[in-house]
């Protein structure tokens, strides 16, 4: 890793950063300038003599990297990635609490947690690093983009460990709750145990028959939509609102689970099936609010309950285009 940035964020965004090759004195340098080596591993996607011309790649020190300078291994360098326009995420981010150590946040859907891919700016980061003035404000958990709900981050780097350590060691309780068709042969509630694996490059996760258990949900159906509710998801079958409470943490675990039992999440565009639906597309929410957390501080000792103040089913928005 490297040491820290001698670049401050922009809009709430860290400053991207770059190491060459540890010195081998077996082997001659394989580009004789810096700039040579920053055109082989971005040139691709950033014009690199003009990012050295305007002074936009920094070393350490903070001294930009010139057009001459030669080639030194181990050495790090940093710069502010150019950033795309992105179609702006409707919904607010809500502040829940908020105290020296952390923030709890509520978010929309449709809104990644983290800049990532061709969602950057349009992040619960970078927005909230901006909002609430916190460059080192981080998530401590994994929501995904479409769930809606709740996420806890740490206000600084000193906090970091003892609220991610938490998390790792499955001393949080969280809550979700989703709308799905509801199945009269059913027996509810139940608790779903499988083995589940994803592959990177792949979007839907899978199940392993043959292996061990390792994702683990309670579910059960708290009610039946009524008709004004039922009136914002359209034609359907009879839906209603189940109460979600995952032992475990892996990717689409409750997208799975429920899907596994024949009731899929309302609006989910991975499972049953892959749906190409365009990036600003925010008119089919997924039906997915993490609704709940409850933990004892693990710095102070105090027990800290956390609830959204998000309601399902979600309503989507026009598509933007």
């Amino acid at each position: 890793m490297p040491p820290r940035s001698p670049l401050p964020p922009r809009l709430g965004l860290d400053a991207a950063w770059l190491c060459t090759e540890d010195k081998d004195g077996g082997a001659p340098r394989p580009w004789p300038l810096m700039r040579d080596w920053l055109v082989h591993r971005v040139g691709a996607h950033i014009d690199v003599d003009a990012f050295i011309a305007e002074g936009r790649f920094v070393t350490e020190s903070g001294a930009p990297v010139r057009a001459s300078d030669p080639y030194a291994p181990h050495t790090f360098v940093w710069f502010h990635r150019e950033l795309r326009e992105e179609a702006a995420v409707p919904g607010e981010v809500r502040v829940i609490a908020r105290d020296e150590r952390i923030v709890v946040l509520d978010k929309p859907p449709f809104l990644a947690s983290i800049p990532r891919g061709r969602h950057v700016s349009e992040s619960v980061v970078v927005r909230m690093r901006h909002e609430l003035g916190l460059p080192e404000l981080t998530p401590m958990h994994r929501l995904d983009r479409i769930t809606s709900g709740l996420l806890l981050m740490a206000t600084e780097r000193r906090w970091r460990g003892a609220y991610q350590s938490m998390f790792m060691r499955g001393e949080v309780t969280k809550t979700y709750h989703a709308v799905a068709a509801i199945r009269e042969d059913l027996a509810l509630p139940v608790t779903v145990r499988n083995h589940l694996t994803k592959t990177r490059g792949v979007w839907q996760a899978a199940v392993d028959p043959d292996a061990a258990p390792n994702s683990e949900s309670f579910i059960e159906l708290e009610r039946e939509l009524n008709p004004a509710e039922e009136a914002v998801l359209g034609e359907g079958p009879r839906r209603g609102i189940y109460r979600l409470t995952p032992r475990t943490g892996k990717t689409h675990q409750l997208r799975m689970h429920l899907w596994g039992l024949g009731i899929p999440i309302e609006g989910d565009p991975l499972y049953p099936t892959v749906l190409d639906a365009p990036v600003d597309d925010f008119s089919t929410p997924l039906q997915l609010l993490a609704s709940g957390l409850r933990f004892t501080d693990p710095v102070d000792g105090t027990a800290r309950t956390f609830a959204s103040t998000r309601e399902l089913p979600v309503q989507g928005t026009s598509h933007t285009t």
